[in-house]
């Protein structure tokens, strides 16, 4: 057989397209849902006021943050419950799932109070103009206090995701879009009975999405053939050294992505000692950027699943076919996203051109626009192949390293760069976007000479299975 047929065979012998399709197209769509959730969200605010949508993005991306670190832990659920539906013992799911809640009510109400304290210092010591500091501080306020719905809804879809039924998130993702979108809408501009409230509307509207969501999901879960199944209600014990090993797998996953909030987080700062005009052009490519992020933190979650099945059968074979084809998606999806950044920008950017800017402010966006859209087009296919790697090395439990290296590349090709260039040097916001793609690139470089090592083949997050259940 000639070498170009065997590689042919081979190739349709280990890709696993079916399979990483029916797991990560939904989430995908569901981020997606998201993603547009939040572009809205952002284009209402743009044309309601330039000091929104410069308000927006920091304060927004700053209750992100600690979004990020509580919602994680609990999203890092669905590797347990991977795990546990691979080596066959789905009746430990009920109680993986419990453990998760619990810490979803106790760090939401946590969260809730926490933030009355802490938004009037944190948007002080980002030096921007006072107007914005006071909408800042609002919009972080509101968010805060609904995030025990957000992180409950990350602890409840993970109960689908670790086993792999997606498309009920990605119908309920979509729900809470469809609800969202027109009250946002409504609550910033004061349309029919509701009252003009600006940013604060974009907070509430997010909040009360959040709640269907939350609702909808419960209502899913808890039902009789889920009791039989994985013993849903009746396993809600606290079980804490199931808890135990969700905070010893589950922190350094949820630090991963919060120190990559962090990371951007200051990076917004940074960028508005710059100028206004630098934030808003900031704010408004990273808001269209999104469109492109969220499809792959969908997949990265998907591969999370699949490596962690995989890894509950003894199978680590499959989780790499299954990366892979992962991959092909997700570099596909991302070629065409980069080209209409390289050669489309304007008409993503002219959505955010017709609330309060003069010509001249407009035209300066437009411009500082086109260029970090093509330094985003870039970042965009090192972070494709960063979330992909990264996703198996938290699919086994591999999360400290994940934890480590983001925290030194953070600070690294981030943080210091970015205060000597921007705070000593006088550098300008394109520097700041470099700096940006210096980080993705070094991710990307630590992820995959981690997955290539190998150790996360032989890991587990769940105690061993001394047998193999049968669902009803």
């Amino acid at each position: 057989m000639p070498p170009r047929d065997k590689w042919l065979k081979r190739w349709r012998q280990h890709s696993r397209y079916r399979e990483v399709a029916t797991v990560c197209v939904p989430l995908v769509m569901g981020t997606a849902a998201t993603t547009v959730m939040e572009f809205t969200d952002r284009v209402f605010l743009a044309n309601f006021s330039l000091d929104a949508i410069a308000a927006a993005t920091p304060s927004g991306i700053a209750a992100f943050l600690f979004l990020a670190f509580f919602g994680g832990v609990a999203a890092y659920l669905s590797v347990f419950i991977a795990q546990y539906k691979g080596a066959g013992t789905s009746r430990r799911i009920g109680a993986a799932l419990w453990q998760g809640l619990y810490f979803s009510f106790a760090s939401g109400c946590i969260l809730g109070l926490s933030s009355l304290f802490m938004a009037a210092p944190i948007f002080s010591l980002a030096g921007h103009p006072q107007t914005i500091q006071g909408l800042e501080a609002i919009y972080f306020k509101i968010l805060c206090a609904g995030s025990v719905f957000h992180i409950s809804v990350h602890a409840l879809s993970a109960f689908f995701t670790g086993r792999g039924v997606t498309r009920p998130v990605m119908i309920i993702s979509f729900i809470g879009m469809a609800f969202n979108i027109p009250l946002d809408y409504s609550l910033i501009n004061g349309i029919w009975i509701f009252p003009e409230l600006g940013i604060a509307g974009a907070g509430i509207a997010t909040v009360s999405s959040w709640a269907l969501m939350a609702l909808l999901f419960s209502v899913l879960t808890f039902t009789a053939a889920n009791e039989k199944n994985y013993r849903i209600i009746s396993s809600r014990r606290i079980d804490a050294d199931m808890l135990m090993r969700l905070m010893k797998y589950g922190i350094p996953g949820a630090m991963q992505f919060c120190l990559d909030i962090f990371a951007f987080t200051f990076f917004i700062f940074m960028v508005g000692r710059i100028g206004a005009l630098e934030l808003a052009a900031t704010s408004i490519v990273l808001s269209i950027s999104s469109i492109a992020f969220m499809p792959a933190m969908g997949f990265s979650q998907g591969i999370s699943t699949l490596v962690g099945q995989a890894l509950g059968r003894k199978k680590p074979a499959e989780a790499q076919y299954a990366t892979f084809s992962a991959i092909h998606f997700l570099l596909l999806y991302t070629l065409f996203v980069d080209l209409a950044f390289m050669f489309a920008p304007d008409k993503a950017l002219a959505l955010f051109m017709v609330g309060g800017q003069t010509v001249g402010e407009a035209a300066v966006i437009m411009e500082m626009g086109r260029r970090l859209l093509r330094i985003v087009a870039v970042y965009l296919f090192m972070d494709a192949l960063y979330m992909s790697f990264v996703g198996v090395l938290k699919g086994a439990g591999d999360t400290r390293f994940v934890m480590w290296s983001i925290g030194g590349a953070g600070l690294c090709f981030m943080v210091v760069p970015l205060y000597v260039g921007i705070h000593l040097l006088q550098c300008g916001v394109v520097y700041a976007w470099m700096c940006v793609l210096a980080f993705i690139t070094s991710l990307f470089a630590l992820s995959f000479f981690r997955y290539r090592q190998g150790k996360w083949k032989h890991m587990r997050v769940v105690e061993h299975a001394p047998h193999r259940e049968k669902e009803g």
